[in-house]
């Protein structure tokens, strides 16, 4: 029998946010309470949760954007890049800058983005504004450099926030099934969404947050039978 070892481990993860309550005082907002769940290389995770459950800070700090305030989360030597996010791109340089720039930053040598780039332009449609500054993009332009650079350079780790499509119409299409095809594929990702039918259709495994916390770990299926069971109960009262 073959032990899997976790690639990322997050054991009573809590993390707050600082909200003003007046001139003088501040008080914390806990965005995360008590997470736990292991990662493992080549699977698809699916992280469940009901808007405010926490899923959108889980990302950041699975992405390393932010550090836990409480608990331990331990990455072991994996590269992540969070799909849906556009942050870090300088404004003056070009689509071609930036997206060597996002590879250095996700630890990818100088030389296999180089050999990268060009499926990279390719794939994002951008044609001749890849050489192009960036502030000279649209939003949904930004969005597809992005994804392009995440796509493509293919780190340890991807982290796909809710939608899988991005960009305009033409390019949702052309993302989303690429999107697909990759979590089907032996790569490990980690899929945050409220979509329950489509972490059946997706994940091997899934985690459920309510309210900041890890209500349920294990087969995809399951955990979502036991979701979708709370959601009717609460429907109902």
């Amino acid at each position: 029998m073959t032990i899997k070892t976790p690639i990322l481990e997050l054991k009573h993860v809590g993390y707050y946010y600082e909200r003003q309550r007046g001139l003088f005082s501040k008080d914390r907002f806990w965005a995360l309470q008590d997470v736990s769940f292991a990662l493992f290389r080549g699977e698809s995770l699916g992280i469940i949760g009901r808007n405010g459950a926490g899923k959108s800070t889980l990302l950041r700090l699975l992405a390393g954007i932010s550090k836990p305030d409480k608990g331990t989360l331990v990455n072991h030597g994996c590269t992540t890049s969070l799909l849906s996010l556009q942050a870090g791109f300088v404004p003056h340089l070009s689509g071609r800058d930036n997206a060597m720039i996002s590879g250095l930053t996700l630890g990818i040598s100088k030389n296999t983005i180089k050999e990268k780039m060009e499926a990279i332009r390719e794939f994002s449609g951008l044609e001749e504004f890849f050489e192009e500054p960036v502030h000279s993009y649209s939003s949904g332009m930004k969005a597809r450099l992005g994804f392009s650079v995440a796509f493509q350079l293919d780190p340890d780790i991807l982290l796909v926030d809710e939608i899988l499509g991005v960009g305009d119409e033409l390019f949702k299409r052309k993302s989303s099934t690429a999107m697909k095809e990759k979590i089907r594929s032996h790569k490990t990702v980690v899929l945050v969404t409220h979509a329950a039918g489509t972490i059946r259709e997706l994940c091997d495994r899934a985690v459920w947050i309510e309210q900041g916390e890890s209500r349920a770990e294990g087969p995809a299926k399951a955990v979502m039978n036991e979701y979708e069971a709370f959601i009717k109960i609460r429907t109902k009262k």
